[in-house]
Parts: C-alpha cells; structure tokens; sequence
C-alpha cells in the first residue's frame, strides 16, 4: 500500500499557505506531505540529504535566495523523476508557457479549488501532467503567435506510426499500462516509445511532448480543451 502514497512537498516562502495545504493533505489517504520549505535554495539543500525524493513538488514562484522557476530549472537537471507543480498567484499567458518549458507539469492559481489541487497532484502522479483550461488557453495563445516553437531537431514527419500513436494516447491522459492495453505492446515497450519521443522532440517531460502535439497539429486543441472542462 505505501507505494501507492504519492510523496509531496510544499515550497512557498508564506507560512499560512504551506499550512493550509498542509492541512488539506493531510485528510488524504493517497497523498503525504514529506516535507515544506520556504524558498527554493532550502529545497535544493535539503533534496541532497533526502534518501527518497518526493514525486511531487508544489512550487511557488515568487520567493526569496533562488524563486520557483530558477529552483524547477534545476530540479528538472538534477533529478528529472521528480514533477512540479506550479502554484502562484502570476498567471499571464507569457508566465504559464515559460513555467511549463521550464519543466514544470502543471500550473494552477493558488485561488484554485482544494479539490483541483488533489486533482492535480494525482492527474501529474498518474499521467505526467495536468493541464486546466486556463493553461490550454495560454498554450493556445502561445501557438497561434509564432515567436517561438518548440525546439526540435526534428519534425512530426520524423516519428513513427507506432510513436505517433503512443504520443496521441498520453494527450487523451492514458497512463503507461493503459496505452499498453490499447496497442497491445508491453509496458516496457511503451515506455521505449515515450523515452525516444522526449529524445526525437527535445520535451524535458510527458507535459512538454503534449505542448509538442498541439504545436505540431498531432492532438487536436479543441478536444484537449474538452478533456478539462
């Protein structure tokens, strides 16, 4: 049963904040809160020490010594198995993109609803990511005003079928043993083919191949939108 606990940790330099999510964790059977911090530069310290590292960390942005997206850039290096969640009160469109190219695998307001946290922290746990509709919009937006693209070596032209597939599937938030089922291919085999579409893409993180697929028209924008509403 304890390896179905998802390990949490808060990082947010407001007191009562980390105590309130604290307190809503702790109602939860599947989700522990492992530790808080009140900056990213305690996080970093203290992750070293850690025999076993959270699955999820809850990241605030704006903090004192080293702020939430500098904290997810090195977090995603050092130890890309660990996934963030954003969590600020900034939710400009240039802000959410920047957050989830940083690496992180979901961005939320922190006026968001307990029960979109837990939804998220569970949807990130299972899928690798979670994206409401407001983060599709930002997305959306950041498509359709072509500064930048992700980057990439290669094209849509230069996956393969089965790929293609695998990558459609994780969009409609098919987990690993599930997208097995569906092309009847091991586990193991599915994630070869997740591994070779972060390498083929240049995405840091499950997220990152969907922000791929909606740039590269392999997912459809509307019906992503849809699976959020």
């Amino acid at each position: 049963m304890e390896n179905n606990i998802i390990r949490v940790i808060i990082v947010d330099d407001e007191a009562l904040f980390r105590q309130g999510i604290s307190l809503l964790i702790q109602r939860e059977k599947d989700i522990e809160l492992v530790s808080d911090f009140s900056n990213g530069k305690e996080l970093l310290d203290e992750l070293v020490t850690l025999e076993k590292l959270p699955d999820i960390i809850l990241m605030d942005l704006n903090m004192p010594e080293i702020n939430g997206v500098e904290a997810t850039k090195q977090i995603h290096i050092k130890y890309p198995q660990i996934r963030i969640i954003a969590l600020t009160s900034y939710n400009t469109k240039a802000f959410i993109v920047n957050m989830i190219q940083s690496g992180a695998c979901s961005f939320l307001k922190k006026n968001s609803s307990p029960a979109e946290l837990l939804t998220a922290i569970r949807e990130v746990h299972s899928k690798g990511f979670f994206y409401n509709n407001e983060v599709m919009e930002a997305l959306h937006q950041n498509l359709i005003e072509p500064k930048k693209k992700v980057s990439s070596i290669f094209d849509a032209n230069h996956i393969s079928k089965r790929e293609k597939e695998v990558l459609e599937l994780i969009c409609k938030q098919y987990n690993t043993s599930e997208i097995a089922d569906q092309l009847f291919i091991s586990s193991r085999t599915v994630e070869g083919h997740r591994n070779s579409l972060l390498l083929k893409t240049g995405a840091k993180n499950t997220a990152g191949l969907v922000v791929y697929a909606i740039e590269s028209k392999i997912a459809d924008m509307n019906y992503l939108k849809d699976r959020f509403e």
